[in-house]
């Protein structure tokens, strides 16, 4: 499959899936340290999390035949259920495996969904070993953040994005693999190419900094970080060509800045949602990143969840 990546590719998968997903809203919302940004509210989209765009894409462009054999991916929890609800849309049979850092709630809610979900592995990256073995058996894999049709489907997010608010000087995205600032940015840079767009990484993940800041792809040693959709030790080359292209900065937060993060979220808000989800607002409460009190900022709140808090 082709590793080149356009937004013509955006484009056609707009049409390919919008008549299935949400369109979320978008929130205007005021920081406690009186910061005014608007948030694109994934966490209210189908199967809870922005990963049903680049699932549903990358399944609607499978052949019959390769539908026929069955999906099977590897995930911290969102691309998972993104896959399985995509297969549920498509009556494919779907196989998850998660690794056991998976919040269990995330597990409930899959299996009730995918035909088969295996719950093996310390990290994302052992879970996704099996996942291919898998595949090398005959089932249609689908990489969570390695794939120009995921791109695709992540990257019609910014359009949206830039559509219901085209004022925007800067957009923070969280980043895990990095297929949805992949698709993000090349959206959001196509369309308005003075738009900064910011990467929020776990302190305890930082996969794509240090990959960045190395000028190659590294391999973390180890993940320190409950924030498990962000989690992955490595990237992949086509992910870090795109965000060492288009993505001008990449700050890090910490846990606790994200859970007080994802505590004010449900506090002010009433959005109830995960850790990686609340990177973004994290990263602009510790001023991680530092906003221009001019600028007009963006956010992705790309999931919801109960495992970045408990609610009261």
């Amino acid at each position: 499959m082709t590793t080149q990546f356009t937004y013509a590719d955006i484009k056609a998968a707009q049409q390919r899936i919008s008549s299935y997903i949400r369109r979320t809203p978008q929130m205007d919302l005021k920081l406690d340290n009186g910061l005014q940004i608007f948030a694109k509210l994934e966490n209210l989209q189908l199967s809870g999390s922005f990963k049903i765009r680049g699932a549903l894409n990358t399944v609607l462009s499978l052949t019959d035949e390769e539908l026929k054999r069955g999906l099977v991916t590897a995930s911290g929890g969102n691309h998972g259920m993104g896959v399985a609800t995509a297969g549920a849309i498509t009556d494919t049979p779907t196989t998850i495996y998660l690794p056991e850092n998976t919040p269990q709630s995330k597990i409930n809610k899959l299996r009730k969904i995918a035909t088969e979900v295996v719950v093996k592995g310390a990290v994302w990256d052992d879970a996704n070993a099996l996942a291919l073995a898998a595949a090398e058996e005959g089932k249609c894999y689908i990489h969570p953040f390695a794939d120009v049709r995921v791109l695709a489907g992540q990257g019609t997010l910014g359009m949206e994005i830039l559509q219901d608010a085209p004022e925007l000087d800067v957009l923070l995205v969280a980043i895990g693999g990095g297929g949805l600032i992949s698709g993000v940015a090349t959206a959001v840079k196509t369309l308005k190419p003075d738009i900064k767009v910011i990467g929020v990484e776990a302190v305890g993940a930082p996969t794509l900094k240090e990959s960045i800041d190395a000028g190659t792809l590294v391999t973390l040693e180890k993940i320190e970080t409950n924030a498990g959709t962000l989690a992955p030790r490595r990237s992949a080359e086509i992910n870090f060509r795109i965000i060492s292209e288009l993505v001008d900065e990449i700050v890090l937060v910490t846990d606790p800045e994200m859970k007080s993060a994802a505590e004010w979220l449900w506090e002010t808000a009433g959005l109830g949602v995960e850790l990686s989800a609340a990177a973004a607002i994290a990263a602009l409460r510790s001023n991680r990143f530092k906003a221009a009190c001019d600028a007009n900022v963006g956010v992705i709140i790309c999931g919801a969840g109960p495992d970045g808090f408990t609610a009261s």
